[in-house]
């Protein structure tokens, strides 16, 4: 069965391939840091680029968003080819880590969006938002051995989170997409530079 949407989203292609960008590059990233071949590099860069939209359109009924837009490859292509052919310490520093916060908050608000724009209503899509930001780089980990960013007290997924509430309920609200959009996805990029800054961490179980 075909999913048909509600209202045709308005997503501005070169900021979903922009994020995708940003985080096929983490991935490609994961790869040469345990010195792997070209062709695991450019693996680790697809299914950190588009494993959350992916798992999230599977989750809607669609077909996978990549699958039909021959950019998408390409842009995952070219990721794993930069990072693959620079020298490492370009990526050192915190420039990546920046822009991973942007990726994110931009994935978790576009993510949302499409799910209601599919009749998916606002919690789930929330959650689908989260989804479309976060997963990727949870398999990104998982494939490289790490402990994934979902096990971590630092605050990414709130950080997502707080992107992907913000656009259901300015969506629901019929705030402008502009405007609704653009605050949720500043409002997650805060929380998360935030946290990098001053070390911010949620606060973990303690058994008494």
């Amino acid at each position: 069965m075909i999913v048909q949407p509600f209202a045709t989203p308005a997503l501005p292609p070169f900021l979903d391939l922009l994020g995708i960008a940003v985080f096929a590059i983490s991935g490609a990233l994961a790869a040469v840091k345990m010195r792997q071949t070209f062709v695991t590099t450019c693996f680790f860069a697809l299914v950190t680029g588009v494993g959350g939209g992916s798992v999230r359109d599977v989750l809607i009924g669609l077909r996978a968003f990549w699958i039909s837009d021959p950019w998408v490859a390409a842009v995952v292509l070219a990721s794993a080819l930069l990072v693959w052919l620079t020298p490492s310490r370009w990526w050192e520093g915190m420039l990546l880590e920046w822009a991973d916060a942007l990726g994110l908050a931009v994935f978790c608000v576009l993510g949302t969006a499409k799910a209601l724009a599919y009749g998916v209503a606002p919690l789930p899509a929330a959650v689908l938002g989260v989804v479309t930001g976060c997963v990727g780089g949870m398999i990104r980990d998982v494939l490289a051995g790490v402990p994934s960013i979902l096990m971590r007290p630092e605050l990414y997924v709130t950080a997502a989170a707080l992107s992907a509430g913000l656009c259901a309920i300015f969506t629901a609200l019929d705030v402008p997409p502009a405007w609704g959009w653009s605050i949720a996805a500043l409002a997650g990029f805060a929380l998360r530079g935030a946290a990098m800054v001053w070390k911010i961490e949620l606060p973990t179980y303690r058994a008494e």
